[in-house]
């Protein structure tokens, strides 16, 4: 691979992510070649308006920091098609990230332009949030995507988080979750959320989505792995107290009326890592 530029994205208010950034730079145009530096607190139109100025994108961006840094980056960068090298510093859990020492010892520069790597393809989910009040046409009202999981939870705050929640697995009824929520995640996501709810792990390179009730009120309720060409179909039961959240990758996204229901399946595009 030739480097002509690279994009370095490290944790915000992390001094060790940023003396690790500075040092990344520096090693970097030791080799001759360019690199920009950015604060992971970046908004999509910061960086749209960067890569936008660029005659070509970034061979790659190096990712400093944890999980959480990573999946903002995975989901701004997607539709850039720019593979993402991470690195665990300063961050919390480090699921998707590489070695420190293949950063500290400057042998990544060498492993990139030698083509000494893999890149993994990690399948992405998208739900489509759909209005479907009887006696309308169904219309859509958003349209998220995700590299972990997408769940959904009660909406009160003050009071027991239990709801029901109907699922559907293309176009039949399987299940009546009651309990905390439930978790819809991909291969990748299976060691976040998911396994935290006592879900499988499964490897990345199977292609399937795990579905996981969080707590459930029923020694039935379990995890359970279905292909990725399966289309799943969420919606707050009929004998649902009230409207749930969507949260996407630790980000909560809207409130699920009972009058709305949501579509997930595989997304159009992979994540290159």
């Amino acid at each position: 691979m030739k480097l002509s530029l690279v994009l370095i994205i490290y944790r915000s208010n992390s001094s060790i992510a940023l003396d690790s950034s500075i040092f990344c730079e520096r090693v970097l145009k030791g080799k001759n070649i360019k690199s920009k530096r950015i604060e992971s607190n970046f908004d999509n139109d910061q960086l749209h308006k960067y890569l936008s100025k660029q005659k070509r994108f970034p061979e790659v961006a190096i990712v400093l920091g944890g999980d959480g840094t990573v999946l903002k980056c995975a989901n701004a960068l997607v539709k850039y098609d720019i593979p993402l090298l991470c690195f665990n510093i300063g961050g919390n859990l480090g699921f998707l990230t590489q070695e420190k020492e293949f950063l500290f010892n400057s042998s990544f520069v060498e492993i990139l332009e030698k083509e000494e790597f893999k890149i993994d393809l990690r399948e992405r989910l998208k739900c489509t949030v759909f209005h479907n009040e009887f006696n309308k046409e169904k219309r859509i009202i958003k349209i998220y995507n995700a590299l972990n999981d997408f769940y959904f939870k009660s909406v009160e705050d003050d009071v027991s988080p239990t709801n029901q929640i109907q699922i559907e697995i293309d176009t039949e009824k399987v299940n009546e979750y009651k309990g905390d929520g439930l978790i819809i995640s991909s291969s990748t996501g299976s060691t976040a959320y998911s396994m935290a709810a006592g879900g499988p792990i499964v490897h990345p390179s199977i292609d399937a989505l795990v579905i996981n009730p969080i707590c459930p009120m029923s020694l039935a309720s379990r995890a359970i792995v279905i292909p990725h060409t399966s289309k799943v179909i969420i919606r707050a039961a009929e004998t649902s107290k009230g409207p749930i959240n969507l949260w996407k990758d630790g980000l909560k996204c809207m409130t699920i009326k009972k009058t709305y229901y949501c579509e997930i399946k595989k997304g159009k595009t992979s994540c290159k890592m």
